[in-house]
């Protein structure tokens, strides 16, 4: 199985702070990652090494076979999917939906002069219906819902049809119906065999979909455990990660995390 993400001794210094230190990571051809840990863990900055658009301030990064620093990385970042809230403020508030969805094959934001084929809308279209949007194609983006919001974001970030996806925290701000509607989608593409390998941000276990196969646990920019998800979502190690004596739990395919009451 080859690797989608290698990372050797990361580390993303900012003044005197570390964003990230001395993380390696290997993620294969296939797997479904989920990142968890606290606010200021470093998820987010980790996720943008990840797809190109930052480079560490040490170590070295290879993306899909491709050493960051002696390639181009806008040659690679079409291949990679990726939806954030940071995408979503880019976005034009009166763009359609469907543009937004149509946009991501470019990965660009806000339909300007790119061509696109019949196959393209028949691929968004396509996605609109897997996400729940084909009643909202002509709906203008700043209409949404949150949750309409953070499924048109990954429909846009599978538009391209990607080697490897990337999800900053896709079910943040959602009520409890868009989580599980949102969760349910996540699992059924986390099932695909055809689907590109997948790496998810969330701060919850509740949010992680089944089919999920391995995590990562971050707290102050350092990795605290990595590799298979039965291995990693202990008590000891969620624990040690959120600074909280926690009890977990898995079941029907879910995850969830309670204070310890021990």
């Amino acid at each position: 199985m080859s690797s989608v993400v290698v990372m050797r001794a990361v580390s993303v210094r900012r003044g005197s702070a570390f964003l990230l230190s001395d993380v390696d990571l290997e993620i294969g051809e296939g797997e479904r990652w989920v990142v968890l840990g606290p606010n200021g863990a470093g998820k987010t900055t980790l996720m943008l090494i990840a797809s190109g658009r930052l480079f560490p301030t040490a170590g070295e990064v290879e993306v899909l076979g491709e050493l960051m620093g002696a390639v181009d990385m806008n040659e690679v970042k079409p291949r990679v999917g990726w939806a954030s809230s940071a995408i979503a403020n880019d976005i034009p508030r009166g763009e359609s939906v469907l543009d937004v969805v149509m946009t991501g094959a470019y990965a660009v934001t806000g339909r300007w002069r790119e061509h696109y084929e019949g196959m393209d809308h028949e691929r968004a279209e396509a996605l609109m219906r897997a996400w729940g949007l084909e009643s909202l194609a002509n709906r203008t983006f700043g209409t949404l819902s949150e949750g309409e919001r953070k499924r048109a974001l990954i429909a846009r970030s599978l538009m391209s049809d990607p080697e490897l996806l990337l999800l900053d925290e896709p079910g943040a701000g959602l009520d409890l119906g868009g989580r599980e509607d949102l969760v349910e989608r996540m699992h059924l593409l986390a099932v695909d065999p055809l689907a590109p390998t997948q790496v998810v941000v969330t701060h919850h276990v509740e949010e992680i979909p089944d089919g999920f196969t391995h995590a990562l646990l971050l707290r102050g920019g350092r990795v605290v455990v990595a590799g298979p998800l039965t291995d990693v979502l202990t008590d000891e190690h969620l624990s040690a990660t959120f600074g909280l004596q926690l009890d977990v739990q898995h079941d029907g395919g879910r995850w969830y995390a309670r204070r310890s009451q021990g």
